[in-house]
């Protein structure tokens, strides 16, 4: 595969049920802040940030889809052309990870195997009310040949590194040594928040 080039862009699609903290994780990394009032996201949000990674400048494209049901038929689009694929499930919630298969299944679908998918078990502070162990959720990666990692947005912990992780797989980047990926700093923040449609057409694509 070609090294990657100086301005490389990487389409991130943020899959999952609806509160499993896709937003939260987003804004957390983008912003290093946890907001305590949830609003469900409606449609597609859109975000960019630039990272530079050892000699390299890499623009991830952070695209945070809505968990609701009515907003599945616009998802697919979006995984079409996508880099990554992470799929959020709460720990405290069995049901948002028994679906993960499914949306699992669906990148495949539109992506076949050119496409890097992540399992995320977001919110490991909510410590009392786990449903899901570490260990189920490394168990199910392997069995889907996927990348894993559990996370709390509201803590921050392991944000930085899920990122690290997502940057350190992508084509091209197969040459940082694991020294250069832990001296990975964020830089040159931009962001626009847009609706179904507006994100769409930046993608060129359509939200039909």
């Amino acid at each position: 595969m070609a090294p990657v080039s100086a301005l490389a862009k990487y389409k991130l699609v943020f899959l999952g049920d609806q509160s499993v903290g896709k937003t939260s994780i987003i804004t957390r990394f983008m912003y290093d802040k946890f907001d305590t009032t949830y609003q469900a996201t409606i449609g597609i949000d859109f975000l960019s940030k630039t990272m530079y990674l050892e000699d390299r400048t890499v623009r991830l494209q952070l695209w945070d889809t809505a968990g609701q049901e009515r907003f599945r038929s616009l998802i697919p689009s979006y995984i079409r052309d996508s880099s990554v694929a992470v799929i959020v499930y709460d720990v405290a919630s069995r049901q948002s990870f028994l679906n993960t298969s499914k949306w699992i299944e669906e990148v495949r679908t539109e992506r076949g195997s050119d496409v890097i998918i992540v399992l995320v078990g977001n919110k490991t502070d909510l410590v009392d009310k786990r449903q899901v162990s570490i260990e189920e959720g490394e168990s199910k990666a392997r069995e889907m040949n996927v990348m894993f990692i559990e996370t709390s947005a509201k803590a921050g912990f392991n944000i930085k590194p899920l990122f690290r992780k997502i940057a350190a797989a992508l084509p091209g980047m197969e040459t940082l040594s694991s020294a250069k990926q832990e001296d990975m700093v964020d830089v040159n923040l931009k962001s626009s928040n847009t609706n179904a449609s507006q994100a769409q057409a930046q993608s060129g694509g359509c939200a039909c």
